[in-house]
């Protein structure tokens, strides 16, 4: 069988730039350049996670190992591991039986898993935890008959494989502008669940209006957009306000990377851009600018934004405040189809994902 392998986007040819001298002469800067430097930016304990099954996939099992969708929404993570021998694929169809197949940070509905077993893959499941949480939410308040409206964007990963936990009892609210046509069985037995990496703010817009709606509607046992979600929007709203210019870092599937830049632009940043690499920054960008503002989204590789903050360096932009608003010391287990192949070679080193102090190795 040949598989489809999923395209990913590469940087594209490095064009010549205005030198720094050009972009000054076309708008004066009034004040000292500087650079804001979100943290936290950049991996969550998800991605990691995600990411580092891979990794450790590739190693025990050797090259080609398959993974449904992209592992994380972010081109240089992908081409990265393709780079190593991970394929990417559409659905596991495309899978050749028996072999090893990995699902992605944001979750597969159950469907998905009976194909993989009626294909006889093997697999390993790199869900994120947080997202398993809200799938584990619907199937219980399923279970007791409630109506599920799960706010987030139709079509995206995540949101398909928790709708598809429950199809008879959830809908889909994209935002605020569909609570109108929202209809439900019973008004005393509704609850809302929602995808992690979407806009706090619109989020809790979009329940302030169903409840309107239906007084009673339920929240969810916990918070259902995730710790990293919310750090990354906190901390831009921090720096826009004294921001003339927010680059952030992300690609263009990412929820959450595209989430910040609206983020930025409505907490005062008076221009905001999202770049996959740094050779996607418009140096015209800079005419007039003192203050930029620079973050990334949680699917996003450090060494991306150490690029970007070079060229910012190239353009007198080498005064770099790291404004803090949270730690996050968050660590997951690797998967354990993964950790049970690792412990049985012997492997003790990255069993976990995410930012923090890993215990020692004895």
């Amino acid at each position: 069988m040949t598989s489809t392998a999923v395209s990913v986007p590469m940087p594209s040819v490095p064009r010549r730039r205005r030198s720094p001298e050009d972009v000054l002469a076309a708008a004066p800067v009034a004040g000292p350049k500087k650079v804001l430097l979100a943290a936290p930016r950049g991996y969550c304990a998800g991605v990691d996670r995600a990411v580092i099954a891979v990794e450790k996939a590739l190693e025990h099992y050797g090259p080609p190992v398959y993974v449904r969708k992209q592992i994380v929404h972010n081109v240089h993570v992908v081409s990265s591991l393709e780079e190593k021998g991970a394929i990417f694929v559409d659905e596991t169809d495309e899978v050749p039986e028996g072999a090893l197949v990995i699902f992605s940070a944001h979750g597969v509905s159950p469907a998905v898993v009976q194909s993989a077993e009626d294909r006889g893959l093997r697999t390993i499941d790199a869900t994120c935890p947080l997202v398993t949480k809200v799938h584990r939410e619907a199937v219980r308040f399923a279970k007791d008959d409630f109506d599920i409206l799960l706010i987030g964007h139709d079509g995206h990963e995540e949101v398909e494989g928790t709708a598809g936990e429950a199809p008879e009892h959830i809908q889909i609210i994209n935002g605020p502008h569909e609570v109108d046509k929202v209809t439900v069985r019973d008004p005393e037995k509704v609850i809302w669940l929602s995808q992690t990496t979407l806009s706090v703010d619109e989020t809790m817009e979009t329940v302030r209006l169903l409840k309107e709606r239906f007084p009673t509607l339920q929240d969810p046992p916990s918070d259902d957009i995730c710790y990293a979600t919310t750090n990354r929007q906190v901390a831009i709203k921090k720096i826009s306000p004294q921001a003339d210019l927010v680059i952030v870092v992300g690609s263009a599937n990412s929820s959450n990377s595209v989430r910040l830049v609206e983020v930025a632009l409505e907490y005062g940043a008076k221009a905001s851009y999202r770049v996959d690499f740094a050779n996607e920054v418009d140096e015209a960008w800079f005419e007039g600018v003192a203050t930029v503002g620079v973050t990334s989204g949680a699917s996003v590789p450090e060494v991306l934004v150490k690029d970007v903050l070079r060229l910012l360096a190239d353009y007198g932009y080498g005064s770099v405040e790291e404004v803090v608003t949270a730690e996050e010391d968050l660590l997951f287990s690797l998967p354990k189809e993964l950790r049970a192949t690792l412990k049985q070679a012997g492997d003790v080193s990255r069993a976990l994902g995410g930012r923090g102090t890993r215990p020692e190795q004895s």
